[in-house]
């Protein structure tokens, strides 16, 4: 029985994996088609996600992480789109392409992105720190290495969702420097944030039953680095080539390290 689910939950998220391969490809190909099939695309890199996590652990852990996730990420971008707040993000206004909002406050793209960056994040680290899963301070060290590829990945978004696919307008602040319109308070926050988040699910993410944890898993790694080619190339289509080099450069760093990690 156990193998049958299993297998099933393999032919469940290669099938995904599949449909989303092909709707990256119409994404990189054709920059200009409509919202619906972006919404489409997140929210099946969604579902991926929650099925590569559950491939380790039983499904209402993998669940209720991934509500804890949305909730305080939805909430911290809701208080960042009212002006009278702008917190912990900065000042922002969100478009009609990034989808229907929940309770007017905050569109339903963000709790999946959110998912996204911070489950794949973390497997990205898991494959990177393979080499010290069995030292004292693991846990701890995932969780910094996490938080940061997970604003790795907010950087390479950034572009793309504000820049090609206008999901938010970025507000000017008082700051002079930013990253496409984004503050360095919006990284500030991603970090701070991905790291509530972290302290609040790493508990459930802990392994409880018997046996190794440190096997190699693609599935997350092959998430990021995909999330991260569609954001390089549609910023390439519009000629936000800076974004471009940083998405490049990061994902070879990034690259270097699980290929290290894999070896071991």
């Amino acid at each position: 029985m156990a193998l049958s689910l299993s297998n099933n939950r393999n032919a469940l998220y290669w099938a995904i994996a599949a449909v989303l391969g092909v709707a990256a490809l119409v994404e990189i190909l054709v920059p200009g088609f409509s919202a619906e099939p972006d919404l489409t695309l997140i929210f099946l890199a969604a579902v991926a996600s929650v099925l590569a996590l559950n491939r380790q652990l039983p499904l209402q852990n993998v669940l209720s992480t991934a509500v804890i996730t949305a909730f305080i990420g939805s909430v911290a971008h809701g208080l960042s789109a009212r002006m009278d707040i702008a917190m912990p993000f900065g000042p922002l206004t969100f478009g009609t392409n990034a989808g229907w909002k929940i309770f007017n406050a905050v569109p339903c793209t963000l709790p999946l992105i959110w998912i996204i960056a911070v489950f794949n994040s973390r497997g990205v680290g898991r494959m990177i720190l393979r080499p010290w899963r069995k030292t004292r301070n693991y846990g701890f060290i995932l969780i910094g290495v996490t938080a940061v590829l997970t604003l790795v990945f907010d950087l390479a978004l950034e572009p793309f969702a504000a820049h090609v696919k206008h999901f938010w307008l970025w507000h000017p602040t008082r700051m002079q420097l930013n990253w496409h319109g984004a503050s360095p308070l919006n990284f500030i926050g991603w970090l701070v944030v991905t790291l509530l988040i972290l302290a609040f699910i790493t508990p459930t993410l802990i392994k409880k039953q018997p046996g190794s944890s440190g096997g190699l898993d693609f599935h997350p790694v092959a998430l990021w680095f995909g999330a991260l080619l569609i954001f390089a190339v549609g910023a390439g289509t519009a000629s936000l080539w800076s974004a471009v080099i940083v998405d490049v450069i990061f994902a070879l760093i990034v690259a270097v390290f699980c290929w290290r990690g894999a070896r071991w």
